[in-house]
């Protein structure tokens, strides 16, 4: 066997042990969410349950409705803030790419610094509800903190340098093209890997959101499922608490620590599921798009 045969072989090995490692914490999750509420307090979390119990997802399915209507939620702000963010981030790499553009150099130093410095939260707060108004709105889930990201400009901006030849542009230029026709059937076409990787990193940000949601969402209409999952696990809490003892219920048997687990489940199944999809594209875009342009 040669050394680099030896050496995958070694990669391959290694590479395994580490995706077990990381996916027995996922695992756990799982099996503790339909684990008995008696056995998961009495033994502890285990792969290997006393007791199989479903009471915690029947507790989900009697929030049903109102469980729907915040996926709902998420789901349209996760797709329309992707949407707008890769288009906003694109488009303001592409200028910052362009050797010819006069003031690259400061756009990309007003983009960096939003790196560094920020208005802080209570300034965010009062512009956002007191002069744009957008408090208990869809806005209110996608405007604030996640929409452009400069991390994911400068991301771009990279790949545009080291993948799209300039030889190219300016053969698009001298054939008469405009700026917007060369971004739209040029750089796009060529960018898929990193336009992937940034929907990826924005979606998840999307879609674990809770901030936006605590600080400017009070309506529950408007709760995505961060929100309406963390209401939930308060409410049992409530009703495992000694004070429900005032409203009669303070011997409920909720699964309190197993709804913990099926809000987790919850929560991030759909990513598992898309993840495998867009995985090629995100890996070459993340490798390339960090070389330094």
């Amino acid at each position: 066997m040669t050394d680099t045969r030896r050496f995958s072989l070694a990669a391959t090995i290694l590479l395994a042990i580490l995706s077990v490692v990381a996916l027995l914490p996922i695992i756990l999750i799982v099996i503790a969410s339909i684990t008995d509420e008696h056995a998961l307090i009495s033994n502890g979390y285990s792969y290997t349950p006393a007791k199989i119990g479903f009471d915690a997802y029947y507790y989900m399915i009697k929030q049903g409705a109102i469980i729907v209507r915040a996926y709902g939620v998420t789901a349209t702000v996760t797709f329309l803030g992707t949407l707008v963010s890769v288009v906003i981030t694109s488009m303001l790499a592409y200028p910052m790419s362009r050797k010819n553009f006069k003031y690259r150099n400061i756009l990309s130093f007003f983009v960096f610094f939003t790196m560094l410095f920020n208005g802080g939260i209570v300034a965010s707060y009062m512009m956002w509800s007191n002069i744009f108004h957008i408090k208990n709105t869809l806005w209110a889930l996608m405007i604030p903190n996640y929409l452009v990201n400069a991390f994911n400009v400068f991301l771009v901006k990279n790949y545009y340098s080291n993948n799209v030849p300039d030889a190219l542009i300016e053969s698009a230029k001298i054939d008469g093209a405009s700026e917007l026709r060369i971004f739209g059937k040029i750089i796009i076409p060529l960018s898929v890997p990193t336009i992937a990787t940034i929907s990826l990193f924005t979606a998840l940000i999307y879609w674990n959101d809770w901030v936006n949601g605590l600080y400017y969402i009070t309506e529950s209409e408007y709760f995505g499922i961060q929100n309406l999952l963390i209401k939930i696990m308060n409410n049992v809490q409530f009703l495992k608490s000694g004070t429900a003892n005032v409203l009669g219920t303070g011997n409920i048997d909720l699964p309190g620590t197993a709804v913990r687990m099926a809000m987790a489940v919850v929560g991030i199944l759909p990513i598992v599921v898309i993840y495998p999809f867009i995985q090629k594209h995100f890996i070459k875009g993340v490798v390339i798009g960090a070389v330094k342009g």
